[in-house]
């Protein structure tokens, strides 16, 4: 049986192992870089207190040598202006699921997963989103999720400044 536990703060640094190993598997590249740091600080922010808007569940490796953490499943809250659909405003995104190559085939994702929308729910959440890879969605919607809509996005860092 996996056991999946919340994550605390002292997990950040694995929490970003683990998004590297994520960011390596959709692009086919290893790319390190300072943003580590930054993710590692954040994530260890994000994740203290009892009003942590970043929820992380994990299930630990089984030692020997092995990395501290074999899976993950990240996500945050948002709070927006509630509408008829969505009276809490609370919606969730899930931007990070990954396991460990030297663990997968197991259940981890599915299990840390349910563990992460179970504390979505716990806290109001009214919907939750992701982007899913063509090797992650059948997972995605046996859990439930289906497509809501298309999303226009724009690059800030590309724009030109005015004025």
């Amino acid at each position: 049986m996996i056991t999946p536990r919340a994550a605390r703060p002292e997990d950040a640094a694995e929490l970003v192992r683990l998004r590297r190993l994520m960011f390596l598997a959709m692009n086919g590249h290893d790319e390190t870089g300072s943003w580590e740091a930054d993710a590692e600080a954040i994530a260890r922010r994000q994740l203290a207190g009892p009003h942590a808007p970043l929820g992380a569940f994990v299930v630990d490796g089984d030692g020997a040598g092995a990395p501290h953490l074999a899976a993950c499943a990240v996500g945050r809250i948002e709070e927006r202006l509630p509408a008829p659909g969505h009276p809490s405003g609370r919606f969730g995104f899930v931007f990070n699921v990954c396991t460990d190559p030297r663990y997968r085939g197991r259940g981890h994702a599915r299990t840390t997963t349910e563990a992460l929308l179970a504390w979505f729910a716990d806290r109001g959440v009214s919907r939750v989103d992701l982007h899913a890879t063509d090797d992650a969605e059948p997972l995605y919607r046996s859990l439930g999720f289906t497509e809501h809509s298309t999303a226009l996005s724009l690059d800030l860092r590309s724009r030109p400044r005015v004025g």
